[in-house]
């Protein structure tokens, strides 16, 4: 499993370019006004950038939620044989979307993977309401 935490960051230059998107937007005069008030590195960031870039970090948030539970491509093609089983030695890598793909179109068992999809969609459904719920903590400045 380490190769696919290995083959997974090389999805971490899109979360990258967006914060750096996100840190453009942060005022210039906000950082000033807080190191007239004295505020050192560390108190910026923690005063000013991180509730500025909330928005943004709870976006990425929810689209990695959302992809993780999706999690497919890398573990099939690290495990996948020429007769179609994957999943690695004793299922070691067998994610659920893997198995919603097997019962499908290995199995045919298309009712099957039918309600396997609806109980995924079900899972991100309440995975992302939790986090929607959950969401006090970021700051939408408003527009004056």
């Amino acid at each position: 499993k380490p190769s696919l935490i290995f083959m997974g960051m090389w999805f971490g230059g899109n979360t990258i370019l967006i914060y750096l998107a996100g840190l453009r937007d942060v005022p210039v005069s906000l950082l000033e006004a807080a190191e007239l008030d004295g505020a050192n590195a560390l108190r910026k960031t923690w005063h000013v950038t991180l509730p500025m870039i909330s928005p943004v970090i709870f976006y990425t948030l929810i689209i990695n939620v959302i992809g993780y539970f999706q999690y497919f491509t890398e573990a099939w093609v690290l495990t996948a044989t020429r007769d179609g089983a994957a999943g690695g030695p004793l299922n070691s890598m067998l994610f659920y979307a893997m198995y919603l793909y097997q019962s499908a179109f290995q199995l045919f068992k298309m009712g099957y993977a039918s309600a396997q999809a609806w109980v995924l969609f079900a899972i991100v459904l309440i995975a992302t309401g939790l986090l929607f719920r959950f969401s006090g903590w970021v700051y939408y400045r408003s527009e004056e």
